[in-house]
């Protein structure tokens, strides 16, 4: 009952002004922020932007349901306890999974482990060791004068940092220079070259960790990596909460999940089931092809990464979507680029035979106050530039200036498709869209074009509060991603043209329909 009446305040606080609700979403991301970076970020590898956003998940499911309904429906009891339940586990579990135990605790813990268990003795980290001060001159024989004249070595505690003068092409540079460091030190190095000030690139020698632990691992665990057991289990789950979200949106109405019985009595009749099936199905394909499509990419260019890990959850939108995780550096910005692209490009290619299907048999519904651009039973096209054209391209004459659309369950996953491909290409961070600037245009360029899309999208969700859940996500996500091996060789025209059409390709997603563009379609 409590809780009902909170939920009942925060909509009317919504309804009454959102840009109060804007304002304390926005402290209240930013607390959680500085409390998780203060409390945990110390002892556990897991980023902590994903610990943030579990923990903010509850509050822009209230905000996404609100957007999705409208104020006047208030979000059920069930909704906000169980995301509270399920990000409070998955908060947990992201956290053990890289907890690091500190260094007294380490010391101090091994004498008692060899007092309690003096014949077992723990496996040893690989100790790779750093260059030399005898090692500089074969060092130095590495950078021939005539590709790259070394002017400087740094040695750092866990680097060494060559400063000089590029003379040669840097793809040619960086070939014949790792070809170098390979004779003299084996696979003791890891060579990265990247952007340095005054346009001076410079090379750097970080210990080659990931191939000390393979000589000193068992094939079989390295084998291990891909998981297809814990892949397939995670598939057929989420296939169970999409669908039971499928049968929600094709207008069966659900017991609460925590009423066993009743759920199971009705979820028993295979009619109803199959009516969540085309949801489900049509959503994890779309998420399924994009993740698949950067898996095959990376293993193209041989970098080890894991198969595609869905995420299931029992409400909303039944996922929190699928990721992969690369174990190998990325070799250069032409592969970070292909990497990068192929996903959003992949599931964009899917869902736009879905979407248009499923649009071709939704219903057309009249424009009222319901009319949102999350709400799928009134959803108004001219909130996206590429969806009105879709729209256009399938209903034909139907679709007026007056119609709103009630979206057909592949419809909804087709829409969810776009938004999903949208949000991967922002150009921001550790997103596709930011390893694809990142690739064109360099690291530095990157950061700067990363913050003003930042600031933009959140400029946006004060006009449109639509976009309020993104922009926070956004304005608390890292600007700064990995560089590649080779972080300075350019990328070719074809590249930098299919980098521009990802951008246009987000663009006329996330942009309304302009009045000009309205006029000439009918709508």
């Amino acid at each position: 009952m409590v809780l009902k009446l909170l939920v009942g305040r925060f909509v009317k606080i919504t309804e009454d002004n959102m840009a109060f609700w804007f304002l304390f979403i926005l402290l209240l991301g930013l607390a959680t922020y500085l409390m998780v970076q203060h409390s945990v970020a110390h002892i556990t590898r897991t980023p902590v932007w994903l610990l943030w956003l579990v923990l903010m998940t509850p509050a822009f499911l209230l905000s996404g349901w609100t957007l999705f309904y409208g104020a006047k429906q208030p979000p059920p009891p069930g909704l906000i306890i169980w995301s509270i339940f399920v990000c409070t586990v998955l908060y947990w579990m992201l956290f053990q999974w890289g907890r690091q135990v500190p260094r007294d605790t380490q010391t101090e813990a091994q004498p008692q482990a060899s007092e309690l268990q003096p014949t077992i003795q723990p496996t040893p980290e690989p100790i790779v060791r750093p260059i030399e001060p005898i090692e500089e001159t074969l060092l130095r024989n590495c950078f021939p004068w005539s590709v790259y004249y070394v002017q400087n070595i740094e040695y750092r505690p866990q680097s060494v940092i060559c400063r000089g003068q590029l003379r040669t092409k840097a793809s040619n540079a960086y070939q014949q220079i790792k070809t170098n460091i390979e004779a003299q030190f084996g696979d003791r190095f890891l060579l990265i070259f990247q952007e340095g000030l005054n346009d001076k690139p410079f090379f750097v020698l970080v210990p080659n960790v990931q191939a000390a632990k393979e000589r000193n691992t068992p094939r079989r665990d390295q084998e291990r990596l891909t998981r297809p057991g814990l892949a397939l289990l995670l598939l057929v789950a989420t296939l169970l909460t999409t669908t039971l979200v499928g049968v929600e949106i094709a207008g069966v109405t659900l017991p609460p999940i925590w009423n066993i019985s009743s759920l199971f009595t009705v979820l028993s009749n295979p009619n109803v089931l199959f009516k969540g099936l085309p949801y489900a199905l049509g959503l994890m394909t779309i998420l399924g092809i994009h993740e698949l499509g950067h898996y095959l990419t990376a293993r193209f260019y041989k970098i080890r990464s894991t198969l595609p890990y869905f995420i299931p959850v029992p409400f909303f939108l039944g996922t929190f979507g699928a990721f992969i995780q690369m174990r190998s550096p990325i070799p250069n910005r032409k592969a970070l680029f292909d990497i990068s692209i192929a996903g959003p490009f992949a599931g964009f290619i899917v869902t736009l035979p879905l979407l248009i299907w499923g649009l071709a048999h939704s219903d057309i519904v009249s424009l009222n106050e319901k009319t949102r651009l999350l709400n799928p039973d009134a959803l108004n096209p001219k909130y996206s530039i590429l969806l009105a054209i879709l729209s256009k391209l399938a209903l034909g004459s139907q679709l007026t200036a007056k119609s709103a659309l009630d979206l057909h369950p592949v419809a909804v996953a087709g829409f969810l498709g776009l938004i999903v491909t949208a949000l991967n290409l922002m150009p921001v961070g550790q997103l596709d869209g930011g390893h694809i600037v990142h690739a064109m245009f360099g690291q530095r360029t990157a950061l700067v074009i990363g913050q003003i899309a930042r600031m933009l999208l959140l400029l946006l969700a004060l006009v449109r509060e639509e976009f309020l859940v993104w922009a926070i996500i956004l304005l608390f996500m890292p600007l700064i991603d990995e560089p590649a091996l080779n972080d300075v060789t350019e990328l070719d025209n074809q590249r930098d043209v299919l980098g521009l059409l990802a951008m246009a390709l987000l663009i006329v997603i996330i942009l309304p329909l302009p009045q000009a563009i309205a006029n000439f379609l009918q709508i």
